[in-house]
């Protein structure tokens, strides 16, 4: 055991580390303080996480700022499950010398194939049809083919490259805008407006970042397609929830497909619970119980190559 490193993990909140192999893997290799409640304030998450040289970080909810680094000076690294980074001050992490870990690419499969059920259950009105069916009604010829449609990807990281080769699978014709073109990247590159106009179903899989923030907002939707359908695994306030509610009730867009959103947990009374056509899942889309253990699985090794100096 690495006696003199202190790691804790300061929010393990519904649990999902305790229960992985990975948790005994850590606590076989260093001290670990745990913790399996929400921090709740900064105040909380510094009190955590004082002494520590390396926190494992399982939820966004936990907001490393520059102030919570400042009051945490024996901190080094930041090890994050998942794969956003949006929850830590990077340039302050950077100012301070600690490093930021992530676990990208873990969950790609699973929230690429997340995305392709949120489009076929809108497309096919799925939910709505199963409501109808359990009440006693027979509706018929409700859903539209995607074979021969258009899927726009929004970033072209492992999760949208995923999924544009599913999209393509079923034979849609794939475009995409990255901020990093690349034609070696194998799909059709294309303007942000001029995907928007274009497709049938728009899919975001950009990080959340200053750049990224409200970039799908009014403008856009009515860029976009009255019979196009949006889905979004990436971040909530990418896509401006105001300006998305309006494009739903004025029918601009057709539908939305959406696993994230700009309060989460969703509000009980949020005006997208009352909407027929939009599909909700509570940012479950990369909690499979493969990508969650392979990701818990390199945020623990990424704490373990830090204690062994192989970090870099």
């Amino acid at each position: 055991m690495i006696e003199s490193l202190k790691v804790v993990v300061p929010d393990d909140c519904p649990p999902v580390l305790a229960m992985s192999p990975a948790f005994e893997k850590l606590r076989k290799q260093v001290k670990v303080d745990y913790f399996d409640t929400l921090p709740g304030s900064p105040d909380r998450l510094i009190e955590r996480c004082q002494g520590a040289a390396v926190v494992l970080n399982v939820r966004s909810s936990s907001k490393f700022s520059a102030g919570v680094m400042e009051r945490c000076p024996d901190l080094k690294l930041i090890s994050v499950w998942g794969t956003g980074t949006d929850n830590i001050d990077l340039a302050a992490a950077a100012q301070r010398g600690v490093k930021v870990t992530n676990t990208p690419a873990v969950s790609a499969y699973s929230v690429a194939e997340h995305c392709l059920a949120l489009m076929l259950a809108l497309a096919r009105r799925i939910p709505a049809q199963d409501s109808a069916v359990r009440a006693g009604t027979w509706p018929r010829g409700q859903g539209v083919e995607m074979c021969g449609k258009t899927l726009g990807i929004v970033g072209l990281g492992a999760i949208g490259r995923r999924f544009a080769e599913l999209g393509r699978a079923i034979g849609m014709r794939v475009i995409a805008w990255t901020m990093h073109p690349d034609a070696s990247l194998g799909f059709e590159l294309t303007g942000l407006d001029d995907l928007l106009q274009s497709s049938d179903v728009v899919s975001v899989h950009v990080r959340l970042s200053p750049e990224t923030h409200g970039m799908l907002a009014a403008r856009e939707f009515a860029l976009m397609k009255k019979t196009a359908i949006l889905i979004n695994t990436a971040r909530g306030p990418i896509v401006d929830e105001a300006a998305l509610l309006d494009a739903l009730r004025e029918k601009r867009i057709a539908g939305a497909g959406l696993d994230v959103f700009t309060t989460e947990p969703l509000p009980p009374d949020h005006p997208l619970t009352t909407m027929q056509h939009v599909v909700l899942t509570p940012h479950s889309a990369g909690i499979t119980p493969e990508a969650l253990e392979a990701g818990l699985q390199m945020a623990v090794s990424n704490v373990l190559r830090f204690a062994r100096g192989e970090l870099q």
